[in-house]
């Protein structure tokens, strides 16, 4: 039989702030919000902390899909470029500037070329996403 990892003080104590299981109502989906606000991106979490807001990351997850299940729809590649392109008040010519031609952003936008791996490393660093969002299927 493997030996169990004993837990951390901290998780144990974040445990007790609130018990990590299924999030079914809004109060505590707010509970969870408001630790998650509190913990995340702090450079000193210790391993507990860190295991704790994974956890519960899963279960805010499996909340909002079940409440919110049109902020999961996935779009298309060339949808999310023409919200960020609008988002960041940007032209055919702003885009071209970006994929290396205004004819090239223009033949993209109007769905008569696809996007290159190469078109999507520079809009993934230009729009500081992940390239995922730009494959068909977010493969």
């Amino acid at each position: 039989m493997r030996k169990v990892r004993p837990a951390d003080e901290d998780y144990l104590a974040l445990i007790a702030e609130l018990p990590i299981r299924l999030i079914k109502t809004r109060a505590e989906y707010a509970a969870a919000h408001s630790i998650m606000d509190r913990l995340v991106g702090r450079p000193d979490l210790t391993s507990g902390q860190q295991d704790y807001i994974a956890a519960l990351v899963r279960f805010m997850e499996d909340y909002e899909r079940l409440k919110f299940p049109r902020l999961f729809v996935r779009v298309s590649p060339l949808e999310a470029l023409k919200f960020l392109m609008e988002q960041n008040d940007m032209s055919t010519t702003d885009l071209g500037h970006v994929v290396g031609s205004r004819g090239l952003a223009s033949e993209i936008l109007n769905g008569k070329r696809g996007m290159s791996k190469a078109v999507i490393r520079k809009l993934a660093e230009r729009f500081c996403v992940e390239s995922s969002l730009f494959l068909d299927g977010g493969s």
